[in-house]
């Protein structure tokens, strides 16, 4: 996400937003992944809270480091810039899979002790867990990491890659749940009397408005005409 969308997505009347760590790292000519300087990717974050006036919630992946006192410093940084919340994940970026369970609850305890230490009391930390993009039978380690993270001071659950109805139930039991949109898993209101409480689309509206651009370039480029940018969409 970067100023632009997000000012468009409190035109269009929603009541909070989201960044997302793939939006800003590809605007920046970067895949996901941690890959930008920490500092360049807060300087967006800020940009967009300075000017929305809606609630909004950073992605900053797993921290932007391995270390703890680095992690825990890059979290309240992003507090200090305006957002309301944060969202950080267990899966490790130089290494392979996720952070074992003790050692991120470790992490979480930290963060949470930190924040509400600074004055952020009531600042909603999302604990992001990727067991479902890691393991091939994910749904008992991560009701297992749910239980854990939000014992240790996480507000809420994003478990993206989940989707079936009754194992969603069965997260919604323990903390309030974060889903990732993917095909065929798309209804708010649905999902709302499944009791899933927050919904992120990922990369998937910026992928789509990207496909545009592209053909519409690529048509101008071919026809020498430009036309088609009169043309009224349907």
């Amino acid at each position: 996400m970067d100023l632009f969308s997000a000012l468009t997505l409190e035109k269009a009347g929603f009541k909070a937003i989201g960044t997302t760590s793939w939006r800003i790292s590809n605007s920046l000519g970067y895949t996901d992944g941690e890959l930008i300087d920490f500092n360049r990717h807060l300087a967006i974050i800020k940009t967009i809270t300075g000017n929305v006036k809606i609630p909004v919630s950073a992605d900053i992946e797993a921290g932007y480091s391995e270390d703890t006192n680095k992690i825990i410093n890059n979290v309240l940084r992003t507090a200090d810039v305006g957002v309301a919340g944060i969202n950080i994940e267990d899966l490790l970026k130089k290494s392979n899979g996720l952070r074992e369970i003790s050692q991120h609850c470790k992490l979480l305890e930290k963060i949470r002790i930190t924040l509400d230490h600074n004055g952020y009391k009531d600042f909603y930390f999302n604990a992001r867990t990727d067991t479902y993009f890691q393991r091939q039978n994910p749904l008992l380690e991560a009701l297992e990491r749910e239980k854990a993270y939000v014992e240790s001071g996480a507000s809420g659950i994003f478990v993206p890659g989940l989707k079936e109805d009754e194992e969603i139930k069965e997260f919604t039991m323990n903390a309030p749940l974060n889903v990732l949109s993917l095909p065929g898993l798309t209804n708010c209101n649905k999902l709302k009397e499944l009791g899933v409480r927050r919904f992120s689309f990922g990369n998937a509206l910026s992928d789509k408005v990207i496909a545009y651009l592209e053909k519409k370039v690529s048509k101008l480029l071919e026809f020498k005409d430009t036309s088609l940018l009169y043309e009224n969409e349907r």
